[in-house]
């Protein structure tokens, strides 16, 4: 199976950058804020991909956002389906414990295919 998508890491890490850069900080200073080690933000400056809890730090230290990295195929943007969506949005839920979140997914999931319309 050929995969659909891919990162963008080299765009990813640039953007990183200037993030630093105005922020007039060192790469030991992204490390320490961020929470990913120094030898991960060496590694990306050498071409190298982080991983997800890598990504994800430095996603959220600096406020970029994923989905500007990832690349289809026909580079189209795509929409999740609803209950992607719904199971991003349970999941993210602060006022849900990791735990309810799962057994509201899997609820609304079952219920979601009972109801469904034959449509497709």
């Amino acid at each position: 199976m050929d995969k659909v998508g891919s990162f963008d890491a080299e765009g990813f890490y640039e953007a990183l950058d200037a993030q630093r850069q105005s922020r007039r900080l060192n790469w030991k200073q992204v490390a320490a804020a961020s929470g990913v080690s120094a030898s991960t933000l060496t590694r990306m400056a050498q071409g190298k991909r982080p991983d997800v809890d890598g990504l994800a730090a430095l996603a959220a230290w600096s406020g970029l956002a994923v989905d500007d990295f990832v690349r289809g195929a026909d580079d189209a943007v795509r929409e999740p389906d609803s209950l992607a969506k719904i199971s991003t949005y349970l999941r993210s839920d602060r006022n849900l414990s990791p735990e309810a979140a799962t057994a509201l997914d899997g609820l609304i999931k079952v219920t979601y295919e009972r109801l469904r319309s034959d449509s497709e």
